[in-house]
């Protein structure tokens, strides 16, 4: 499903989120590395270049190409008041045909954190991902001891749904994440399995 030609931007109470532009690069790569001890646990090893022109500019149009073909949808999060970026969130692996699923991933700067705006940023794209691009599951991962981002999940409506051996390489190592799941018709009761 391609979008339509004019910009994406979901806007909530405090935050606006949109795909990332050239012009983010000093106020990302300035956050990113303020962040960097916060993060690095939690996230893929970064690429020797990470934080460099170079690398977000690949990033820029991988995000124009994604949202132009309908495979992920790439966004930053900027405080409405002030315009700060306080970080991202990207709906990524959007599948159609039977699945009609994506998989969620986010991340927040350390001097924004526990403040509700994931929490309110998770909502926006849930609700975007269902009312405008039709989807019916949107699935979560994270480490099982990263109790942060479980209780985010959980309380954002997303259930427990089991363990994935391996699932992704967090600081040069394979890692066995936990898995959750929103669900468009989600008719499933609160768990405390997991």
């Amino acid at each position: 499903m391609l979008l339509s030609k004019r910009k994406l931007k979901i806007e909530t109470e405090r935050l606006s989120l949109r795909p990332p532009v050239h012009s983010d690069f000093r106020e990302w790569s300035a956050l990113r590395r303020s962040s960097e001890a916060y993060l690095t646990p939690w996230e893929p090893s970064w690429a020797a270049d990470h934080l460099t022109r170079k690398a977000f500019t690949n990033r820029v149009y991988w995000a124009q190409r994604s949202v132009s073909g309908g495979t992920a949808i790439p966004l930053f999060l900027f405080r409405r008041e002030d315009e700060r970026l306080l970080g991202a969130i990207t709906l990524d692996n959007i599948r159609r045909g039977p699945a009609q699923a994506g998989t969620l991933g986010y991340w927040t700067g350390q001097a924004y954190a526990r403040q509700g705006y994931m929490r309110e940023a998770i909502g926006a794209m849930v609700h975007y991902a269902f009312a405008r691009l039709d989807l019916s599951r949107i699935e979560a991962a994270c480490l099982p001891e990263n109790a942060a981002s479980r209780g985010l999940l959980e309380s954002s409506g997303f259930k427990y749904e089991g363990v994935a051996q391996s699932y992704l390489q967090i600081s040069g190592r394979w890692r066995t994440h936990v898995l959750y799941a929103s669900l468009r018709s989600d008719r499933r009761g609160k768990t405390d399995v997991g």
